[in-house]
């Protein structure tokens, strides 16, 4: 059986925000997982992803979220996530919908914007579709419109709004999967848009308790300890 494919938005300045994300979804799956790091600069090097820096986009990976069906040679399916998440649940959920009549898979946010600032002090910006491209289950062989010359001169708007896809193609995931900075018991997928607690200055986030338990579980892990269930609360 195939690994299922995960590719991780990564933010050279916020390396430990993969660390503990990569941790919690390992934690959680019943399978082993392939789990690579889109990191800008191998892109750059490795397949001449030399897109110039857009003045507002926040994150390093704004961009390069869409060249996962090029990177699995438009086969099979794969899954990307931001790396301001912890996952609560197993990924595999995820990866057993059903992908027959649908492009991409997606948590159809419907998110009010009242802050100018997101992110370690990045522009907030409001938009259709926002922050549906955060999460993004792909039908690889469907997408062969996000092409690599596609993704490096394609406007912001038509690559974030998927505007090359028919709407009846892109389906649904289901919201518990894509919670913006909220926790509840149904809660599988936990993301820090207003700015993970592993910034300074989000460090007091109202579910920062949360990620720095998975935190410390990481940090057991790898130094060999046992990882032992924790408080959620400090």
């Amino acid at each position: 059986m195939t690994k299922p494919i995960i590719f991780v938005g990564y933010e050279s300045k916020q390396h430990v925000a993969f660390e503990v994300l990569e941790f919690s979804l390992r934690h959680h799956s019943s399978t082993d997982l392939d789990i690579r790091p889109l990191r800008l600069d191998h892109l750059e090097r490795e397949i001449g992803f030399d897109r110039p820096r857009d003045p507002l986009q926040s994150t390093e990976f704004t961009y390069s979220r869409f060249l996962v069906p090029y990177l699995c040679n438009y086969e099979g399916r794969a899954l990307f996530m931001d790396c301001d998440m912890l996952c609560l649940a197993d990924i595999n959920e995820i990866f057993s919908l059903d992908l027959s009549s649908s492009w991409v898979r997606v948590v159809k946010q419907s998110q009010n914007v009242t802050r100018s600032t997101k992110m370690d002090g990045q522009p907030q910006m409001a938009y259709p579709r926002k922050n549906w491209s955060s999460l993004m289950l792909m039908n690889c062989a469907a997408l062969t419109c996000w092409s690599l010359q596609a993704v490096k001169e394609m406007s912001g708007r038509w690559l974030h709004r998927f505007e090359p896809i028919p709407d009846e193609a892109i389906g649904d995931i289901a919201a518990e999967w894509n919670v913006l900075d909220r926790y509840d018991e149904h809660t599988r997928m936990l993301h820090y848009t207003d700015g993970g607690p592993w910034l300074p200055n989000c460090s007091h986030h109202p579910y920062g308790d949360i990620w720095f338990t998975y935190l410390d579980r990481c940090q057991k892990a790898r130094s060999g300890q046992p990882i032992v269930e924790a408080s959620a609360h400090r």
